[in-house]
């Protein structure tokens, strides 16, 4: 393809009031007045602090997000400085002005999001209803909630508001007061039985929500045991043997699948166990997200197929759905204890093929057991010059340039993935090599991202930096599509990145990382400052994983882990086996969500990204290989 003309770019830049590159952040010293004041309002907006925010709004009339500025005056209106929605109707008429300004809109639908929980705390269902019909996203638990709510309100069957009910009710970080409301609400029209509210109660003990879990349930026969499993999950097993019977059956069940949570968590071997006599009690349903994720996990760990089996098929069908490991795991149970039975083996190929589709790491694990490569880099949709040109004329890219620039990421990429709804994937690779022309690459894999049947992987996987970061990794043999991998993840190749942890840059190095490496390595006078650079930063931070890499045995799969949690867990981990495991089963069963993601996108990206640069497809299941127990030795990597 033909790069855009330098004069397209320029009177797109123009536009906007921004240097060629959207990528490029305006210094504190560049803002304006009216820039410094409007970031001002934002955190205002944040804390919901309505005077500061009134304050701020009335000093920035005529600023070009006027949009933005009302939003920020208004937000605050509808929440407390605890976040929780006022049952006032103080602010509906500058709702319902704005919404009626602003409409169709991204903003609009946030403000339509925020309005919601206001009429649903307020049980104002007519108008509740009117404007749920008009929210896009509808991406709220608690606004889900409040819908189900809602409909039981207006007498709809409770069995059948229940059914939907339970697909929403899964992780309790985000119910909010909403969904505390519906179960009860469920259980008095007897759409939830007293167990099954007393389950999702419990889900929310699991995390540490007692008071949360009380309203929602009531008191739990176990609670004891979940709070002893949570401290000390050996001690429970053990004390739960010799007790168990004082508990009916069901009980026994719930407390052993809360027990196994909790020794899965430590990769304790009596995982599988404790699993195992809640799977022969049953009550599968009652189990929270998280004991049926990790009784799978914890089947996997002991390699025992036939519980896997078991548990994945007695998982809730909303959790199973949600991630595509446990049909992969499903398929790979299917196999495992198939005994050459034809009809069992097609079943098994039924759950690789559903997922063959997808980029990710179990969509690659797919494709190889059957018998297939990776996906193919080329674009069968060619991209017309004036289809880029076309689009770098939309408002939502414009109006999230000097956003960008701002460095106000959330609302930039707000405004950028609004834009994107109902794009075709013709629109989408030309959304995404737009992104790619002025800079923004994490918006280039974003855009790319979303195409469904044709797909450019030299822009679902860019290299930017490639120059740079070339001679860095094969002046100490590091493997460049790792290395990439790792970036993508790290940062989405933000320049400027920076984590809540103080982590930094491309690479997103770590202070006293960055100052351990570079004294190693020579690297003189060392200031924390130059990890922004982004040349500094990946010899740093490549430096790293090299050093990790070697510290490890030569695993990636230890060593992505390493570089996400510290070279000391992953050892740790390894420890703990009790047998030789495949590389992915040791990946899925690592106990740090964080890192058990990282590790997998890593990796998922580093396969494609050596399908870019030399055009092979190896197989992601040899270079995750096989990770046998061995004793943790001290490491002087931070």
């Amino acid at each position: 393809m033909a790069l855009l003309g330098v004069t397209a770019v320029e009177a797109a830049t123009k536009k906007s009031k921004l240097p060629q590159s959207y990528a490029s952040k305006i210094n504190a010293d560049e803002l304006s007045p009216a820039d410094k004041e409007f970031i001002d309002l934002r955190e205002a907006a944040k804390r919901n602090d309505v005077f500061r925010a009134q304050q701020l709004a009335s000093s920035l009339a005529n600023y070009e997000f006027d949009d933005y500025v009302t939003y920020f005056r208004i937000k605050p209106q509808l929440f407390d400085v605890g976040g929780a929605a006022r049952a006032d109707t103080s602010a509906d008429n500058q709702v319902k002005a704005f919404l009626n300004q602003y409409q169709g809109t991204a903003l609009a639908d946030r403000m339509r999001n925020d309005w919601l929980l206001v009429l649903g705390r307020r049980k104002d269902w007519s108008n509740f209803d009117a404007e749920y019909a008009k929210f896009v996203l509808d991406d709220d638990t608690a606004v889900k909630c409040y819908a189900l709510q809602s409909r039981l309100a207006k007498g709809e069957s409770a069995e059948k508001v229940s059914i939907e009910a339970k697909a929403v009710l899964i992780d309790p970080r985000y119910f909010g007061q909403a969904c505390q409301e519906l179960v009860p609400l469920l259980v008095a029209a007897n759409g939830l039985s007293i167990s099954e509210a007393k389950a999702v109660g419990r889900a929310a003990a699991e995390m540490g929500y007692d008071t949360m879990s009380r309203r929602i349930g009531g008191e739990d026969p176990i609670a004891e045991i979940v709070k002893s499993a949570s401290k000390d999950p050996r001690k429970t097993y053990n004390d739960f043997l010799q007790n168990s019977s004082r508990f009916n059956k069901e009980n026994q069940a719930l407390a052993w699948g809360v027990i196994g949570q909790f020794l899965a968590k430590k990769l304790d071997p009596k995982a599988d166990d404790a699993y195992r006599e809640q799977q022969n009690l049953g009550f599968n349903e009652l189990l929270s997200t998280e004991s049926q994720e990790w009784k799978v996990r914890a089947a996997l760990r002991a390699q025992d197929w036939v519980l896997v089996k078991e548990a994945i098929e007695g998982m809730n069908p909303a959790v199973r759905q949600r991630d595509p490991a446990w049909t992969y795991w499903y398929g790979r149970a299917l196999k495992a204890t198939a005994a050459q039975d034809p009809k069992i083996e097609q079943r098994a190929r039924e759950q690789f093929e559903a997922i063959q589709d997808q980029f990710n790491f179990y969509g690659q694990l797919a494709r190889e057991e059957l018998g297939k490569g990776a996906h193919s880099a080329t674009v069968h949709s060619k991209i017309a010059e004036q289809d880029v040109k076309a689009l770098s004329e939309r408002r939502g890219f414009n109006r999230g340039a000097k956003l960008y620039a701002m460095n106000l990421r959330f609302e930039g990429n707000r405004e950028w993935n609004w834009e994107l709804r109902g794009m075709t994937d013709k629109q989408l690779i030309a959304a995404a090599e737009y992104a790619k022309r002025v800079q923004l690459f994490d918006r280039v894999v974003s855009s790319a991202d979303r195409t469904k049947i044709d797909h450019d992987l030299s822009l679902r996987y860019p290299m930017p930096f490639r120059d740079e970061l070339t001679p860095i990794a094969r002046e100490i043999n590091l493997n460049l599509a790792w290395a990439y991998g790792l970036i993508r993840q790290e940062s989405r190749f933000i320049i400027n990145a920076a984590s809540s942890v103080g982590a930094s840059g491309l690479m997103q190095v770590m202070p006293t990382t960055a100052k351990y490496v570079a004294k190693k390595i020579g690297m003189n006078s060392f200031t924390a400052e130059q990890l922004k650079d982004s040349n500094t930063n990946m010899i740093l931070g490549s430096n790293y994983l090299n050093m990790v890499l070697l510290d490890l045995d030569g695993s990636w799969v230890l060593a992505s882990a390493a570089y996400n949690a510290g070279p000391s867990r992953p050892k740790q981990w390894r420890e703990k086996l009790e047998r030789p495991v495949e590389g992915a089963i040791f990946i899925e069963t690592i106990p740090f969500n964080e890192t058990r993601t990282y590790v997998k996108n890593v990796l998922a990206n580093a396969n494609y990204y050596t399908t870019v640069i030399s055009g092979q497809t190896p197989s992601l299941k040899q270079r995750l290989g096989v990770i046998a127990p061995k004793t943790a030795n001290q490491s002087e990597l931070p």
